[in-house]
């Protein structure tokens, strides 16, 4: 009985203990680490506020939600360079319906994810049927997609419509009681309809690659194409849906940054395709597939925005700093996830 419970402990600890769980450890560590020398130093300031912690959330959500599509994609050994275009894209879809041919949001809106899942299943079909590299494709549909707000205006555009106003003011404000009355609530802090995308996105995205048979396909095609096709699997399916799932997410995304900003710009987000990459790599994410999960993509995030709200509340460094933070941060989950990848072949040797 004592061996046998031995047994199940050690193999409940080999499976914590797992490579491909590093990288997500790692995430979360790193984040933590900041987060502290936050407290820290800047705690009596207000570092350490719920308000503080729900706009790491917010800086970065739209972000955050194009993110879940491109974990996905890169599990499966792709990429996808036409992220932020389509979001651009979106926004000059509902700015210029509205201002200049008087169309509802919601149509354009309906349009715009269309538009978003229509060229997602065109790039993958082109990826898996036609074998061009994902980083063609992809930057292909960058340029399309980035022409196409160009040649709807060159001008940023203003949205006033009640619709967009009403979801871009709408918010979950969370309160407090004042010395335990509650006709004395004071707010605390408010969550915005683009967090609660993301969170929804979040969860979604993990129930659909931990729980269902497409997020094993998924994992299964991005650890070895050639074995996932002689085992059977919908090789062709898997990745043109996952191209679709991430066109959607990025529509989605370009949504959730209208609500933000309340305007298209055929230049907007312009490299933000590499923020989003970025979110899903910082977050664990292998760029050689088959290894990614949505809660290292979430902390990915949340790091992404610790360090810029670090040098606000220190307030004499530059901003660009916050540059140099992640793309550190991102050399340095490239040479963790390098380690982990030798170490794990030399295992299987």
């Amino acid at each position: 009985m004592r061996e046998k419970h031995a047994g199940s402990t050690q193999t409940l600890l080999s499976r914590i203990m797992n490579p491909k769980y590093v990288m997500v450890y790692a995430t979360v560590i790193i984040f933590l680490i900041i987060y502290i020398y936050g407290a820290i130093r800047y705690g009596s300031i207000g570092f350490t506020t719920l308000r503080t912690f729900v706009n790491f959330f917010t800086d970065n959500a739209y972000y955050g939600i194009s993110a879940v599509g491109m974990t996905m994609v890169l599990i499966t050994g792709g990429i996808d360079l036409s992220v932020a275009s389509v979001q651009s894209l979106t926004g000059m879809l509902i700015a210029y319906g509205y201002t200049k041919l008087g169309i509802s949001p919601v149509y354009t809106m309906l349009l715009s994810i269309l538009i978003g899942v229509g060229l997602g299943i065109l790039m993958g079909s082109a990826i898996h049927y036609l074998n061009v590299p994902p980083f063609i494709t992809t930057l292909t549909g960058n340029f399309l997609a980035r022409g196409v707000c160009s040649l709807i205006s060159r001008e940023s555009i203003s949205i006033d419509h009640p619709l967009i106003n009403e979801l871009a003011g709408f918010k979950i404000t969370l309160y407090h009681l004042v010395d335990g009355q509650w006709e004395k609530i004071k707010p605390i802090t408010s969550i915005s309809l683009p967090v609660l995308i993301f969170i929804l996105m979040i969860i979604l995205g993990t129930i659909l690659m931990q729980h269902t048979r497409f997020g094993r396909n998924v994992y299964a095609v991005g650890g070895n194409e050639q074995s996932a096709k002689l085992m059977g699997l919908p090789v062709a399916r898997t990745k043109i849906a996952v191209y679709a799932i991430n066109g959607f997410c990025s529509a989605l995304a370009g949504i959730a940054y209208v609500l933000v900003v309340k305007s298209g710009w055929n230049m907007a987000l312009q490299g933000g395709e590499l923020e989003v990459i970025s979110c899903a790599v910082i977050g664990g994410t292998l760029l050689t597939g088959g290894v990614g999960y949505m809660i290292g993509t979430m902390f990915g995030v949340l790091l992404k925005s610790v360090i810029p709200a670090l040098i606000t509340f220190n307030g004499h460094l530059n901003s660009w700093w916050g540059k140099i933070a992640t793309g550190a941060l991102l050399l340095l989950f490239i040479v963790i996830q390098k380690a982990v990848v030798s170490y794990t072949d030399k295992k299987k040797a």
